[in-house]
């Protein structure tokens, strides 16, 4: 196999060695000079003019660790410095939009957050709304963003930032990445809120070391992440993910989306309502509440929960047998279900699940990342171009 740097020049293996070692730095965290040499494959000279030249920039610092092991002069850490790259994560919601000022090593520097009446999700609403709450921030933090990543609860061409449609914020054809980055004279990425929650699983969360991974999440809709080979799977343009609208009880609730009986009617935030018998206006907090309060009466759990959570098996069945994950990360709502449904569904999946017996057992874990996985997924996704360049 020819290596990346076969035939290259001296600056662009320079350029791609600095690049594999801040990437190891913001992903991985402090090491070593001697370990970042053994990760990398690098020789100790190559690593020492490479730190060297980040440190001199500020980029990275050496540090004596807090903790020492054995004799003798301890090796110096090489740390990321978090105020040397910053970006701006931003989260569309239906019901809220969440930013946070993300450095160098995914620290969240600084946050805001706001909510989203019918009346406002109007696009050029929340962009006005954005930027303004942006500018806020960033005076606030003394800090300047780099880049901009941005998820949204729809489907969007990674290519150019054009969201196709976003039925649940009722968006049609919306050219967000260009306008963000017209008005805020920075370069932006936009990806499906699903797949941006599968990539923060992968490189922060319980995807981790993972190759073969799916990420569901449920807010007002459903979605879906999808993490192969260890690369994210998009598919033609872009729109992989959908996961919510593939139909699964025909002549089921209509869905935003124009069909019938997709998953996410089934077991979306409406259907945790119906479920919990919470009025259709109950907040997400009132339906996050309910199912805490259910997880300390366990007995009562799968009698009121129950159907809920054969849906729920139902779509998970249909969605392993297709791309054979190792993984299934459960977000947003799912992680406040409480540990019956998931062992519940864990088991029939198991059983149903031609695919998940094959490979010994899928497993299904809920996100350690919960809430800020989307947030989490924009700033890696506005990192990736901007680590070759720090």
């Amino acid at each position: 196999m020819t290596s990346p740097t076969a035939g290259a020049r001296p600056d662009e293996v320079r350029r791609h060695n600095r690049t594999a070692l801040l990437r190891r730095l913001h992903v991985d965290g402090p090491s070593t000079r001697a370990s970042l040499a053994v990760e990398l494959g690098l020789n100790r000279s190559t690593i020492k003019a490479l730190v060297d030249g980040l440190a001199e920039t500020g980029v990275v610092a050496e540090r004596v660790p807090a903790q020492r092991s054995g004799a003798g002069r301890p090796s110096l850490l090489v740390l990321p410095q978090p105020h040397a790259a910053v970006v701006l994560a931003i989260d569309i919601r239906v019901e809220q939009v969440a930013m946070a000022m993300v450095g160098l090593g995914g620290e969240i520097i600084g946050r805001d957050s706001w909510n989203l009446r019918t009346r406002t999700r109007d696009p050029r609403e929340v962009i006005t709304h954005i930027v303004d709450s942006a500018k806020l921030l960033t005076d606030e933090l003394d800090l300047q963003p780099v880049a901009v990543g941005v998820s949204v609860s729809g489907v969007v061409r990674r290519s150019d930032g054009w969201v196709h449609e976003a039925p649940n914020l009722h968006w049609t054809n919306v050219a967000l990445g260009e306008r963000l980055s017209a008005v805020m004279g920075l370069p932006v990425q936009v990806g499906n809120d699903a797949e941006l929650g599968a990539l923060a699983e992968h490189v922060r969360g319980a995807a981790r070391g993972a190759s073969d991974m799916v990420y569901i999440s449920a807010d007002v809709g459903v979605g879906g992440g999808v993490i192969s080979n260890g690369m994210p799977l998009r598919g033609t343009g872009g729109y992989v993910g959908e996961l919510g609208h593939m139909v699964v009880r025909p002549g089921g609730l209509r869905c935003y989306c124009g069909c019938e009986g997709c998953w996410e009617t089934e077991v979306g935030e409406a259907a945790l309502r119906r479920a919990l018998a919470l009025p259709e206006n109950a907040s997400r907090g009132a339906v996050v509440a309910e199912l805490r309060s259910l997880s300390a009466d366990p007995d009562s759990v799968m009698h009121r929960l129950g159907e809920f959570t054969e849906w729920l098996a139902v779509g998970l069945v249909t969605v392993v047998n297709m791309l054979g994950p190792e993984l299934v990360v459960l977000g947003d709502l799912f992680t406040a279900l409480p540990e019956p449904v998931v062992a519940e569904v864990r088991a029939v999946v198991q059983r149903r699940s031609l695919v998940s017996r094959a490979v010994g057992g899928t497993r299904i874990v809920s996100s350690p990342l919960g809430r800020d996985a989307k947030l989490v997924g924009a700033a890696e996704a506005a990192f990736e171009p901007v680590l070759g360049i720090v």
